[in-house]
């Protein structure tokens, strides 16, 4: 039996454990992947989404249908992925930018896929990263995000532009990287 998001939601808001599971069920692997996008550990990743459907659960009843439930969720999820940064000593959005070197346009390889461009993105420093994803994929602008994540303006693109030579870079040596790791 198939349940759309209006009943999981009318489900979860009564506490049903059978519906919070369905609705688990249906968006934790999706959003285990925006988890990973924020952080190199599956371990914290884990933490970051147990954390996040905790928080699904608890304000359930604040959902107003005025968006997609993924939508509602995956907000929830970036929060919760960013409080965990800005709660944790080791990452440091405001690190010191290194020069960055010139962009260099390499051709992506056709074995290229979500889980190594996954992996490439885990591979770039904690400040980088998370400006990366919040403004390539969240679709989050620079004044935006400098206010998320405590910044300023300035940091943030330059963190962006960092990021962006970064992937480049590592684009370019691809191939070898993954066989470095054993992944070929």
């Amino acid at each position: 039996m198939t349940f759309n998001d209006h009943e999981l939601v009318i489900g979860c808001r009564r506490n049903d454990r059978v519906s919070q599971r369905r609705l688990y069920d249906a968006y934790a692997g999706r959003m285990m992947v925006v988890c990973l996008r924020y952080v190199k550990s599956r371990d914290e990743a884990e933490d970051i989404l147990q954390e996040s459907f905790i928080k699904v659960f608890e304000k359930i009843d604040t959902f107003r249908f005025e968006c997609p439930l993924s939508a509602w969720i995956k907000r929830i999820v970036v929060n919760t992925a960013l409080n965990f940064l800005r709660d944790n000593r080791r990452y440091r959005f405001a690190e010191e930018l290194d020069s960055v070197q010139e962009e260099v346009t390499a051709p992506v390889s056709d074995d290229l896929n979500w889980k190594d461009l996954l992996q490439l993105v885990q591979d770039l420093p904690p400040g980088c990263r998370a400006v990366f994803n919040l403004y390539a994929i969240e679709g989050y602008q620079h004044q935006e995000i400098a206010e998320m994540l405590g910044i300023s303006e300035g940091t943030s693109k330059s963190q962006y532009s960092r990021a962006k030579s970064l992937l480049q870079r590592m684009l370019t040596s691809f191939p070898y990287r993954l066989s470095e790791n054993g992944r070929v």
